[in-house]
C-alpha cells in the first residue's frame, strides 16, 4: 500500500513526541524523497537532536528556516529561528549567535495581535535573560499568552521554567508549587512532546538541587520512571543529568550519581559548552572527594576555572580541605563567596565549607564568623537543609571553642538533615555528635560513632569511615582496618579491569573514566596484584572469561 508524504509526515512526528528519533528519521527521509519541504527539514533536525548529533540538528534548522522563509510562513520560521536560539546557546555557548536568531524570531512576531508563538518567543527570551526580575517578566508574558491562546504546552513548559526560576531566586515555596502543577498536568497526560516532558523535569532537578529537596526530587522521579516506562521514552540530557546527579549525591545514591554525572559530562562533550561541561565536572568531582579519591577529584577539576563557576570553585575548595590544605579552601570559598548573594542560599555550601575549612586551619574566630552568617541565612530562607547545615556548623564551633551546647546544636542538626532526607549529613552529624559526648557519656558516643561508621560504610564513603573508626578507636574500640586492600577488587579496579578486557589502552581508560594515566597504572597494578596475574595481557584474558565483582 503507497503511504503519502502527509501519512509519513504524520508519523515522523508522532516519533518524535515519543523520542524515536530512529522511527522518525526513516518516516521522514522517506518523505523528503517525495517531497522536501520546511516541515520535513525541521523533523529531521529534532531527530539529530535526539540523537545527539548538534551539528546535524542545526544545519537541519538553519534549512527549515530558509524553506519557511522561501514558502511565506512566518510561524514556522519564527519557531525555527527560537530553537536555534536556544541550541546555540545551551549546546555550543555561542551568546551572540543565540542573540541573533532570538532577535530574528521577534521581528518576524511584528507587532501583530497576540500569539502562541508570540508566548513561546517570550519563553525563550527568558531562557537567556540573566536579570532574574526580566528573566520572571518574561516567564510571566508567557504564561499570559498561553492561558489566552489556550496552548497547553506552552503553560505547563512554562510554568516549570518560572517555577525554577523563582525557586533560584530563594522564593522556593511560591516556585516549587508551580513545580508541582507543572508536573501534575505531565502526570495528568496534557502534555505528551518528549521535548517538553523532559525540559519540564530537568526544571524540577534545577530546582530541588539548589534547595536541597531530596524528597520531592525522589516522589517526582518515580512518576517519571513510570512515564518513561509506560511510553517507552528515551533517557534525559545533560542538563538533567547533571542536575539529577547533585540531586542523587545528596541522596546518598552514589552510584547512580556516578553514572548520571559520568554520562552528563559525556554528553556536554558533544557540543561546546565547557562552562555547563565544568559543572558536571564539579558534581562528579564532590563525589570523588566524598568517596575519598582526592587524586581523581582534581584531576576532573585542573582545567576547570573556578573564577567562572561557583560549583567549580566549591569542589576544589572541597578537594584543597580533603588535602588538608585548608587555607587554600578558605582562599577558595571566599573568592567564591565574593559572586554570590551572601545573604541568599546559594551561599550556604559554601558558607559551610567555609567553617569547616576555618576550624580546620585554627581559625577559630573565623570559623565563629561564618557560622553566625550561616545561621542569619537560615533563619532568612527555612529549610530542613539550611537548619539542619546551620546547626552543624554551630555544634562544630560549640566544641573547637569549648562553649556553648554542641550536644543541643548536633541533635538538631541530626533530626534535621534526617527529615531533609540526606543519610551523609546524617551520619556526619552523628560522628560530630559521638566527639561531643564522648568525654562525659562514653556509651553513647560509641553507639553514635557505630551508628555513624556503620552508615558510611553502607555508602563507602571510605574519607568519613575512616574518621568514624579512628574516634572508635580512641575509645577503645577494635575497628577493621580501611579497606584498601584484600582480594576484593573496588568498583574503580572492576570498571579498568573490563576496559582491559575491551582492549584499551591505558590513555583510552584515562579518557574513558576521567582519571589520569597515573591513576590507571595504579589501579593496573592493584589489579595484577590481587588477582595474581603478570601482565595486562593476563588481566584482558581474566576479564574475557568472568565478570568482575566489586566491593
Amino acid at each position: 500500500m503507497t503511504v503519502s508524504v502527509g501519512e509519513l509526515i504524520a508519523e515522523g512526528r508522532a516519533a518524535l513526541r515519543s523520542g524515536d528519533a530512529a522511527r522518525a528519521r526513516r518516516a521522514l527521509e522517506r518523505a523528503a524523497a517525495d517531497a522536501p519541504c520546511a516541515e520535513v527539514a525541521e523533523g529531521l533536525a529534532r531527530a539529530c537532536y535526539l540523537e545527539l548529533d548538534f551539528p546535524g540538528a542545526i544545519e537541519g534548522w538553519e534549512r527549515a528556516y530558509a524553506l519557511y522563509r522561501a514558502t511565506g510562513d512566518d510561524a514556522g520560521a519564527i519557531r525555527v529561528a527560537r530553537m536555534l536560539s536556544c541550541v546555540y546557546l545551551s549546546v555550543m555557548g555561542d551568546r551572540a549567535v543565540c542573540n541573533g536568531w532570538l532577535a530574528r524570531a521577534r521581528t518576524l512576531l511584528g507587532q501583530g495581535e497576540a500569539s502562541s508563538e508570540r508566548g513561546w518567543v517570550a519563553l525563550n527570551a527568558g531562557m537567556v535573560e540573566s536579570d532574574r526580575a526580566r528573566k520572571d517578566d518574561r516567564f510571566r508574558e508567557a504564561l499570559a499568552v498561553a492561558r489566552r491562546c489556550g496552548d497547553t504546552d506552552l503553560e505547563i513548559v512554562t510554568l516549570g521554567y518560572l517555577g525554577a526560576s523563582l525557586v533560584h531566586g530563594d522564593r522556593v515555596e511560591e516556585g516549587m508549587a508551580l513545580l508541582d502543577e507543572a508536573l501534575a498536568a505531565v502526570a495528568g497526560d496534557e502534555v505528551d512532546d518528549f521535548f517538553f516532558l523532559e525540559e519540564i523535569f530537568c526544571q524540577l532537578f534545577s530546582a530541588c538541587e539548589r534547595a536541597r529537596d531530596v524528597t520531592r526530587a525522589e516522589q517526582w522521579s518515580r512518576i517519571g520512571e513510570e512515564i518513561a516506562r509506560r511510553r517507552n521514552l528515551p533517557s534525559v540530557t545533560a542538563y538533567c543529568r547533571t542536575h539529577y546527579g547533585g540531586v542523587l549525591i545528596e541522596a546518598g545514591r552514589w552510584s547512580e550519581a556516578d553514572v548520571a554525572l559520568t554520562e552528563a559530562v559525556r554528553l556536554w562533550g558533544l557540543g561546546r559548552r565547557s562552562m555547563l561541561r565544568a559543572g558536571a565536572l564539579a558534581r562528579l568531582a564532590d563525589l570523588r572527594v566524598r568517596q575519598g579519591r582526592f587524586e581523581e577529584a582534581e584531576q576532573l577539576l585542573q582545567d576547570a576555572d573556578p573564577e567562572a563557576d561557583i560549583e567549580v570553585a566549591r569542589s576544589l575548595a572541597a578537594v584543597r580541605l580533603a588535602q588538608g590544605r585548608p587555607v587554600l579552601a578558605v582562599d577558595l570559598a571566599e573568592r567564591a563567596l565574593h559572586q554570590v548573594d551572601r545573604h541568599g542560599t546559594e551561599a550556604a555550601p559554601l558558607l559551610a565549607l567555609l567553617v569547616e575549612a576555618h576550624l580546620t586551619a585554627g581559625e577559630v574566630e573565623q570559623a565563629e564568623s561564618a557560622a553566625e552568617e550561616l545561621a542569619a541565612c537560615a533563619r532568612r530562607h527555612p529549610s530542613h537543609y539550611l537548619t539542619a547545615v546551620a546547626a552543624l556548623a554551630r555544634g562544630r564551633v560549640c566544641l573547637a571553642t569549648g562553649a556553648g551546647d554542641p550536644q543541643t546544636c548536633l541533635r538538631e542538626a541530626l533530626a534535621a538533615f534526617a527529615r531533609a532526607r540526606m543519610p551523609v549529613e546524617v551520619a556526619r552529624s552523628r560522628l560530630e555528635l559521638a566527639r561531643a559526648l564522648a568525654a562525659r557519656r562514653p556509651e553513647v558516643a560509641l553507639a553514635e560513632g557505630r551508628a555513624a561508621l556503620d552508615a558510611f560504610d553502607r555508602l563507602r564513603a571510605v574519607r568519613d569511615a575512616d574518621a568514624a573508626a579512628a574516634l572508635l578507636r580512641s575509645l577503645g574500640v577494635r575497628t577493621a582496618a580501611p579497606r584498601k586492600g584484600g582480594e576484593a577488587l573496588t568498583r574503580r579496579e572492576a570498571e579498568v579491569l573490563e576496559l582491559l578486557g575491551h582492549g584499551l589502552s591505558n590513555p583510552e581508560i584515562s579518557e574513558r573514566l576521567f582519571i589520569s594515566r597515573k591513576t590507571v597504572e595504579h589501579h593496573v597494578g592493584n589489579i595484577l596484584a590481587k588477582l595474581g596475574l603478570r601482565s595486562r595481557a593476563e588481566a584482558a584474558a581474566y576479564a574475557a572469561r568472568a565478570e568482575p565483582g566489586a566491593q
